[in-house]
């Protein structure tokens, strides 16, 4: 039997357009599919072949509190992880399109850095 592995998340955003385009500005993703979702709301599907990310708005989406923490709500997303080929490319993409990057490590057994995009979400980008 094959391991079992994630498709999609889906995942509330203020502008899934947007947070779609730059993420195919950076990661060399495409857009799979857009339109209606569920109530009333908006989705786009972004990412490769085998898995993406459904981002969605309903229309009535809140912001966060400022300086509210994710790691302390109940099934809150605390950042996305993102796997690339190539870690300082990728991060001169990241700094060109405006991203501050942090949080640098090696660890066993890759890479990694961190951003926050324009709404504050925090992608973490790693290699292996």
């Amino acid at each position: 039997m094959a391991e079992a592995r994630v498709e999609h998340i889906n995942l509330t955003v203020n502008d899934p357009d947007a947070t779609a385009n730059m993420l195919v500005e950076l990661f060399d993703w495409r857009i799979r599919w857009s339109g209606e979702a569920i109530l009333g709301g908006y989705s786009v599907h972004v990412g490769g072949t085998d898995t993406y990310i459904a981002l969605y708005n309903s229309g009535q989406t809140q912001a966060p509190i400022p300086g509210d923490s994710t790691h302390n709500s109940l099934m809150a997303l605390n950042h996305l992880g993102i796997v690339v080929d190539d870690l300082d490319g990728t991060e001169d993409k990241v700094k060109a399109a405006g991203f501050n990057t942090y949080s640098h490590a090696d660890y066993e057994p890759g890479r990694r850095f961190y951003f926050d995009d324009k709404q504050g979400l925090e992608i973490e980008v790693v290699s292996y």
